[in-house]
């Protein structure tokens, strides 16, 4: 008598996003699995969730793509203002997919990165609240090295500006102006 197969659970990891077929990796997210995300938080908790979030934005449709943004958004720069400990590790994806001709929504992850540029809400606090600094995890570093991920990239910025899209090119002029470019 012949048993019914019994299932095996499958030890492939699941936990990023493959470009669908015919769609080369490119090399911005070929890095994500050196970035130890399941170690690291944004504001949900485990930034686990992050190279998922990044590959949508490479590869999803307009509407896939923007809504995965938002998501990040959320994750690690929360209210256009708060940054998390994953923001610095995120930053130079993002940069990235900036540059990539394919992404849907490249004028707004130009904004996301202005934005964490501007980020100076734990600065702030700890000038009034310097015990934050205290804190074991220290947000005020976590933003520092955020802007500091951004400052790092901004020899793309011409060839950003340079482009046809108006609204890239406004964004991006943005930007620059933030980094006193």
């Amino acid at each position: 008598m012949r048993t019914a197969p019994t299932h095996v659970p499958s030890t492939e990891r699941t936990d990023h996003h493959m470009p669908p077929t015919g769609v080369a990796r490119t090399t911005p997210l070929m890095a994500l699995e050196r970035v130890p995300w399941r170690d690291i938080q944004d504001s949900t908790g485990c930034a686990a969730a992050i190279p998922l979030l990044l590959g949508s934005i490479a590869w999803g449709d307009p509407e896939t793509a923007r809504a995965a943004l938002a998501d990040l958004r959320t994750r690690i720069c929360q209210y256009g203002f708060v940054v998390e400990q994953a923001t610095a590790a995120t930053v130079p994806f993002l940069w990235e997919l900036a540059q990539l001709p394919h992404v849907t929504c490249r004028a707004e992850i130009i904004q996301l990165l202005k934005s964490i540029a501007d980020a100076r809400q734990w600065e702030s606090t700890a000038a009034v609240y310097p015990k934050l600094l205290n804190h074991r995890e220290n947000p005020v570093v976590w933003e520092r090295e955020a802007r500091q991920a951004v400052r790092e990239r901004r020899g793309v910025l011409r060839r950003l500006m340079a482009e046809e899209d108006t609204e890239i090119n406004r964004a991006t002029t943005e930007l620059a102006r933030t980094l006193g470019e």
